[in-house]
Protein backbone atom coordinates (compact mmCIF):
# COMPACT_ATOMS: atom_id res chain seq x y z
CA UNK A 1 0.00 0.00 0.00
CA UNK A 2 1.26 3.38 -1.22
CA UNK A 3 1.71 6.04 1.77
CA UNK A 4 0.66 9.11 -0.83
CA UNK A 5 2.21 11.81 1.38
CA UNK A 6 5.37 9.85 1.19
CA UNK A 7 5.40 9.72 -2.29
CA UNK A 8 4.68 13.43 -2.70
CA UNK A 9 7.44 13.94 -0.53
CA UNK A 10 10.16 11.76 -2.53
CA UNK A 11 8.75 13.30 -6.30
CA UNK A 12 8.95 17.02 -4.22
CA UNK A 13 12.28 15.71 -3.44
CA UNK A 14 13.10 14.15 -7.05
CA UNK A 15 12.49 17.55 -8.60
CA UNK A 16 15.83 18.88 -7.21
CA UNK A 17 17.75 19.53 -10.37
CA UNK A 18 20.76 17.80 -8.48
CA UNK A 19 18.46 14.49 -8.05
CA UNK A 20 17.40 14.38 -11.66
CA UNK A 21 20.99 14.92 -12.53
CA UNK A 22 21.95 12.09 -10.61
CA UNK A 23 19.18 10.25 -12.33
CA UNK A 24 19.85 11.15 -15.64
CA UNK A 25 23.67 9.97 -15.24
CA UNK A 26 22.03 6.36 -13.63
CA UNK A 27 20.02 5.75 -17.46
CA UNK A 28 23.26 6.41 -19.28
CA UNK A 29 25.77 4.50 -16.75
CA UNK A 30 22.77 1.24 -17.13
CA UNK A 31 22.39 2.04 -21.04
CA UNK A 32 26.10 1.87 -21.17
CA UNK A 33 25.68 -1.23 -19.39
CA UNK A 34 23.59 -2.59 -21.63
CA UNK A 35 24.86 -1.67 -25.18
CA UNK A 36 28.17 -3.13 -24.03
CA UNK A 37 26.58 -6.39 -23.10
CA UNK A 38 24.78 -6.13 -26.39
CA UNK A 39 28.29 -5.55 -28.24
CA UNK A 40 29.49 -9.03 -26.20
CA UNK A 41 26.73 -10.81 -27.22
CA UNK A 42 26.68 -9.61 -30.93
CA UNK A 43 30.37 -10.56 -30.81
CA UNK A 44 29.65 -14.03 -29.25
CA UNK A 45 27.41 -14.27 -32.28
CA UNK A 46 30.12 -14.02 -34.63
CA UNK A 47 32.43 -16.14 -33.21
CA UNK A 48 29.79 -18.68 -33.03
CA UNK A 49 29.01 -18.30 -36.85
CA UNK A 50 32.41 -18.05 -37.77
CA UNK A 51 33.58 -21.45 -36.06
CA UNK A 52 35.15 -19.47 -33.12
CA UNK A 53 34.97 -20.23 -29.50
CA UNK A 54 31.22 -19.27 -28.28
CA UNK A 55 30.57 -21.40 -25.43
CA UNK A 56 27.04 -22.07 -23.85
CA UNK A 57 27.95 -20.42 -20.70
CA UNK A 58 29.03 -17.26 -22.69
CA UNK A 59 25.67 -17.33 -24.56
CA UNK A 60 23.76 -17.52 -21.53
CA UNK A 61 25.56 -15.17 -19.44
CA UNK A 62 25.40 -12.53 -22.39
CA UNK A 63 21.55 -12.93 -22.61
CA UNK A 64 21.08 -12.56 -19.00
CA UNK A 65 23.24 -9.57 -18.50
CA UNK A 66 21.10 -7.63 -21.29
CA UNK A 67 17.83 -8.89 -20.07
CA UNK A 68 19.36 -7.50 -16.63
CA UNK A 69 20.11 -4.12 -18.39
CA UNK A 70 16.50 -4.06 -19.39
CA UNK A 71 14.99 -4.70 -15.88
CA UNK A 72 17.35 -1.87 -14.35
CA UNK A 73 17.05 0.51 -16.74
CA UNK A 74 12.95 -0.22 -15.98
CA UNK A 75 13.67 0.36 -12.78
CA UNK A 76 15.63 3.35 -12.82
CA UNK A 77 12.89 4.79 -14.51
CA UNK A 78 10.50 3.90 -12.14
CA UNK A 79 13.04 5.53 -9.09
CA UNK A 80 12.54 8.45 -10.99
CA UNK A 81 9.28 8.41 -10.93
CA UNK A 82 9.33 8.31 -7.01
CA UNK A 83 9.45 4.81 -6.66
CA UNK A 84 11.76 4.13 -3.42
CA UNK A 85 11.31 0.58 -3.67
CA UNK A 86 13.04 0.96 -7.33
CA UNK A 87 15.48 2.81 -6.53
CA UNK A 88 16.79 0.55 -3.79
CA UNK A 89 16.91 -2.08 -6.31
CA UNK A 90 19.02 -0.37 -8.23
CA UNK A 91 21.36 0.50 -5.71
CA UNK A 92 21.25 -2.71 -4.27
CA UNK A 93 22.11 -4.55 -7.45
CA UNK A 94 24.43 -2.08 -9.27
CA UNK A 95 26.37 -3.14 -5.99
CA UNK A 96 26.26 -6.58 -6.53
CA UNK A 97 26.51 -7.10 -10.29
CA UNK A 98 30.04 -5.71 -10.66
CA UNK A 99 31.21 -7.82 -7.40
CA UNK A 100 29.50 -10.98 -9.39
CA UNK A 101 30.81 -10.50 -12.80
CA UNK A 102 34.38 -9.88 -11.87
CA UNK A 103 34.33 -12.14 -9.44
CA UNK A 104 32.76 -15.11 -12.31
CA UNK A 105 35.54 -13.50 -14.59
CA UNK A 106 38.20 -14.25 -12.24
CA UNK A 107 37.62 -18.08 -12.34
CA UNK A 108 40.20 -19.96 -14.90
CA UNK A 109 39.55 -21.12 -17.62
CA UNK A 110 36.20 -20.23 -17.93
CA UNK A 111 35.83 -17.76 -20.53
CA UNK A 112 38.72 -16.25 -22.58
CA UNK A 113 40.16 -12.76 -21.71
CA UNK A 114 38.33 -11.01 -24.77
CA UNK A 115 35.45 -12.05 -22.96
CA UNK A 116 36.09 -11.07 -19.10
CA UNK A 117 37.72 -7.76 -20.20
CA UNK A 118 34.15 -6.52 -21.95
CA UNK A 119 32.08 -8.08 -19.38
CA UNK A 120 34.30 -6.38 -16.67
CA UNK A 121 34.32 -2.75 -18.57
CA UNK A 122 30.38 -3.48 -18.50
CA UNK A 123 30.64 -4.07 -14.74
CA UNK A 124 32.44 -0.71 -14.58
CA UNK A 125 29.19 1.32 -15.54
CA UNK A 126 26.95 -0.05 -12.93
CA UNK A 127 29.63 0.19 -10.33
CA UNK A 128 29.05 3.63 -11.32
CA UNK A 129 25.70 3.90 -10.46
CA UNK A 130 26.47 2.50 -7.32
CA UNK A 131 28.34 5.50 -6.51
CA UNK A 132 25.63 8.06 -7.74
CA UNK A 133 22.93 5.95 -6.38
CA UNK A 134 24.95 7.26 -2.44
CA UNK A 135 25.33 10.63 -3.88
CA UNK A 136 24.39 13.25 -1.72
CA UNK A 137 21.53 14.16 -4.12
CA UNK A 138 19.95 10.90 -3.91
CA UNK A 139 20.12 10.38 -0.48
CA UNK A 140 17.65 13.44 -0.07
CA UNK A 141 15.80 12.16 -2.22
CA UNK A 142 15.54 8.89 -1.31
CA UNK A 143 15.64 9.48 2.63
CA UNK A 144 14.37 6.14 3.99
CA UNK A 145 12.60 3.18 2.99
CA UNK A 146 8.83 4.49 2.07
Amino acid sequence: MTNTGDLTTATTALGDARAQEALATVKKCVTLFGAVGVIVLGVVAVMAFTGGEASGFMWVRGVVLVAMAALIHRMTVRAAEGSYKAFDRVRTLSTVMPIAIIGVDLIPGLCPAWYAVLQGLSALALAGVAVITRGAALRAAFPGGK
